[in-house]
């Protein structure tokens, strides 16, 4: 692909609000019949020799608590230092995003240690 023949539309796109941008797309959508949502492929699709990047960034959400209420609570007052009322009020809107930003093995650790005070955790 030739970059000089898309230079003038991408200098204007870059020069877009987000609002703008969000307007280009849905006129994108309307006029060729499209949706903008992510495609997924499956990792088969890709080929033996292909691998999948691995994310760095996860986000921990606590879908359910269970019957150890105060278990659960204890462990997010713990792991986030939350005072008793946060992780409480935390716990009790669940589902609930606990964290966002956590490294592999800092959300392994959280989703670990609150499913074993019985509470329910997905990761992202």
């Amino acid at each position: 692909m030739e970059d000089s023949k898309f230079k003038d539309i991408i200098e204007k796109v870059e020069k877009m609000s987000v609002l703008e941008l969000n307007e280009l797309v849905k006129a994108f959508e309307t006029k060729f019949g499209v949706s903008a949502q992510t495609m997924t492929v499956p990792s088969a699709a890709l080929g033996a020799g292909a691998t999948v990047e691995e994310k760095d960034s996860y986000t921990a959400s606590l879908k359910e608590v269970g019957a150890q209420k105060i278990a659960v609570i204890k462990v997010v007052k713990e792991v986030l230092g939350l005072g008793l009322k946060e992780a409480k009020d935390l716990v009790d809107a669940t589902p609930s995003t606990l964290k966002e930003g956590l490294k592999k093995d800092e959300a392994d650790t959280l989703k670990k240690k609150i499913e074993e005070a019985g509470g329910k955790v997905e990761l992202k």
